[in-house]
């Protein structure tokens, strides 16, 4: 209990430098969030993805932060691992959303592969100066009870190894009803944005309040 503590304390203190330096600066503090077609908006009308929602959500509710959204389709670990240390430096976030996987698991990638490159990429938003959400995924079953339970662990274990900040399954509540996706039965639609939305926003919401008291 006292490591979890002092945990969260070393949380709270660096958050609250991160929003005072961009305070000092003038500028609000940057969240970038770092995903694929889930948080690309893919398939929507513009501006009804949940990034976009929590861009302004932030707007009405804390405003010393803006959102960056750097998701891009079709994006895997590699990828993303090789893309981040150029936008850390662009953009200087305080906080980052990072949202991949999904392509790694749904092409039948190695695990070991996407475990090691989520792993640098929060070694690497840490080294700048960022804390870090770890938003988890899940796949579908036919890929394989025991793949498809070991992919879901990556994120837990991951997230516990390195002390981040878990969104256990983005997902999470209507995976399994075809309401809330598009006719590819992948891509959740806009009825479903609102939900990926708070289930973002209860891990990320605390952060924030942290960095403000």
């Amino acid at each position: 209990m006292l490591n979890l503590t002092a945990a969260w304390l070393r949380i709270a203190l660096l958050a609250a430098a991160l929003l005072a330096g961009g305070a000092a600066s003038g500028k609000p503090a940057t969240i970038l969030v770092f995903g694929d077609s889930l948080s690309a908006e893919y398939g929507l009308p513009r501006g009804a993805g949940w990034v976009t929602l929590l861009a302004e959500r932030i707007a009405k509710q804390a405003a010393q932060y803006s959102v960056v959204n750097a998701s891009i389709s079709g994006e895997t670990t590699s990828g993303g691992r090789t893309r981040l240390p150029q936008l850390l430096q662009q953009h200087r976030p305080s906080v980052v959303v990072l949202q991949l996987g999904a392509n790694d698991g749904l092409r039948g990638l190695p695990l070991a592969s996407m475990r090691e490159n989520l792993a640098a990429m929060i070694a690497a938003a840490r080294k700048a100066g960022a804390q870090v959400v770890l938003v988890g995924m899940r796949i579908p079953p036919n890929y394989g009870r025991d793949y498809a339970e070991r992919f879901a662990g990556v994120f837990a274990g991951l997230a516990r190894e390195e002390k981040a900040v878990l969104v256990p399954f983005l997902l999470d509540g209507f995976a399994d009803d075809l309401a809330y996706f598009q006719a590819d039965r992948i891509h959740p639609n806009e009825r479903a944005q609102p939900r990926m939305l708070e289930t973002v926003w209860k891990q990320l919401a605390p952060m924030l309040r942290a960095a403000r008291s």
